[in-house]
């Protein structure tokens, strides 16, 4: 299994456990909370969406990562199409950004 189906599976996990709030409204909510550890945002997300959420994220000191298409997000959650979505468990936060390093480092060999 690649590193992109693991990262989707880990995504389909945490929101399997509730610990996931997808859609821009949600993603912001959970990030201005202070409750999200980690977001995740389409590399479809258009250029506005992206920039919302790298200057929130960076403000609120939320890690954040470019990721998947809104399609393969939101089959992952088992929902319609995604185009944002934060990670409200520390636990499950740190596994996807440990697999998101792993899959970075592997394209850059």
């Amino acid at each position: 299994m690649d590193n992109r189906q693991k990262l989707l599976n880990l995504i389909g996990l945490a929101t399997k456990a509730g610990k996931t709030a997808s859609g821009e409204f949600s993603t912001e909510k959970a990030v201005k909370s202070g409750n999200a550890h980690l977001v995740i945002v389409s590399e479809e997300a258009s250029d506005n969406t992206k920039k919302m959420f790298t200057n929130m994220c960076t403000y609120y000191k939320v890690p954040i990562c470019y990721f998947g298409g809104k399609g393969e997000l939101g089959h992952a959650m088992g929902k319609e199409m995604r185009a944002s979505l934060a990670v409200v468990d520390a636990g499950l936060a740190n596994a996807i950004l440990k697999q998101w390093n792993i899959s970075r480092e592997d394209n850059r060999r």
